[in-house]
């Protein structure tokens, strides 16, 4: 990111029962939110839900109130019974991402088992990753270079181009 514009805020979702339920460390939570900074982008929160589609869109509403920026779900993206990430997902946004979500999946060869999509509710860019923390950085990474345009876009912003 250019540092003549101001940093794009990010917000970072785990869904997954066992983090929710104190079983296991958010590790791939931990990992978004450090990638996130680590390129620029000011992290404003991080929570976490339980997985199923009704958790992860409650979530996503509040985390999408009168907020402009990007908003990472790691978790709930593959072929379990209990996820449900994208279903969640699609209840909430207004638009869909398609390329978004397509190049995240183009990264690696498991990327054709992430069912994550990505979208545009109000101001806010949301994206499903995995919820391998090896899977949802690299997923991210296909996009962070684009986003922060994308966000500006969205909110009306001037932009280069």
């Amino acid at each position: 990111m250019s540092s003549a514009q101001e940093p794009v805020l990010a917000k970072v979702l785990t869904v997954s029962d066992g983090v929710s339920y104190g079983t296991r460390d958010d590790l791939s939570g931990r990992a978004l939110v450090a990638q996130l900074s680590d390129a620029g982008f000011d992290v404003v929160e991080h929570r976490v839900t339980a997985d199923g589609a009704h958790n992860v869109a409650e979530a996503l509403r509040q985390m999408c109130e009168s907020f402009s920026g990007l908003i990472v779900s790691t978790g709930g993206t593959g072929f379990a019974p209990r996820d449900q990430t994208p279903e969640g997902t699609r209840l909430v946004i207004e638009r869909e991402a398609p390329g978004l979500a397509e190049a995240m999946r183009l990264v690696n060869p498991l990327g054709r088992l992430s069912r994550g999509v990505a979208g545009i509710r109000g101001q806010a860019i949301i994206c499903n990753t995995p919820g391998s923390p090896k899977g949802c950085v690299e997923q991210l990474g296909a996009i962070l270079d684009i986003v922060g345009h994308a966000v500006r876009l969205l909110a009306d912003a001037p932009t280069s181009h």
